[in-house]
């Protein structure tokens, strides 16, 4: 069960360290909300599924597989598909180099293997 922060949940992503942080500092997780909103909400000109691959290259950079596979389910929610997901992931990796490619590939094979793509 998620802590929630003025009704809401800590973290549109279920990240588990938001619900502890909420718990901890609610004031500082309601002051997160606008920026999260306008960095993921919706009502943007870029689209959902298009900031979060803009997120899912960083996060490859980073080496954060677990973040690429959240936000990669929250851009297939958004209409992504299994091949724009591997572009974008092969365009992080011109800056990005192999682990950047590795890790977003990886993640999408994991997705890819349980079934989050419909066939």
């Amino acid at each position: 069960m998620s802590d929630k922060v003025d009704g809401k949940t800590a973290s549109p992503y279920g990240y588990p360290f938001w619900d502890w942080v909420a718990k901890e500092d609610p004031e500082y997780v309601r002051a997160r909300g606008p920026l999260t909103q306008l960095s993921v909400g919706e009502g943007k000109e870029l689209s959902i599924k298009h900031r979060e691959m803009v997120i899912i290259g960083i996060l490859a950079y980073c080496g954060r597989e677990e973040g690429v596979i959240t936000h990669m389910r929250r851009a297939i929610q958004h209409g992504a598909t299994k091949r724009e997901l591997l572009e974008a992931i092969e365009s992080a990796a011109l800056p990005g180099g192999g682990p950047t490619f590795s890790t977003g590939v990886q993640a999408l094979m994991q997705l890819d293997r349980g079934g989050a793509f419909k066939k």
